[in-house]
């Protein structure tokens, strides 16, 4: 005698339940795969800006441990940090003191991509 229905016990999984569980599992698998490809691309990002900083550091050192103002105009100076080349470009301009110079320090990395600004005032003394 047939058992009657409410009775009959589950086998397993039926297919579309099966499908539904990989599409989940799929969907979670690419949501991570992409975090951790922007985390990756943002570290990069990261350590380009620090090793701008760097650059731009250096170069407004310089300029200080010069003890002169610089000349007032644009102009462009290479930087080697972490074994990458990064272009910086500087523009110098007047203030109402002439005693003071508002410096300009922009970094680009070997894209041409710019990765940072750095704006100081520096002083005749």
């Amino acid at each position: 005698m047939p058992r009657p229905r409410s009775e009959r016990r589950q086998q397993g999984l039926t297919l579309i339940e099966v499908l539904v569980a990989l599409a989940i599992v799929a969907i979670t698998l690419a949501a991570g795969i992409k975090a951790a490809g922007a985390l990756t691309t943002n570290t990069q990002r990261l350590a380009d800006t620090l090793a701008g900083q760097w650059c731009a550091d250096n170069y407004l050192t310089r300029l200080r441990l010069e003890r002169q103002l610089p000349p007032i105009g644009d102009s462009e100076f290479p930087c080697e940090q972490v074994g990458q080349t990064y272009q910086g470009r500087v523009s110098v301009r007047p203030t109402p003191n002439p005693l003071f110079r508002r410096i300009d320090v922009r970094v680009l990395d070997a894209e041409g991509q710019h990765l940072l600004l750095y704006t100081t005032v520096m002083s005749r003394l």
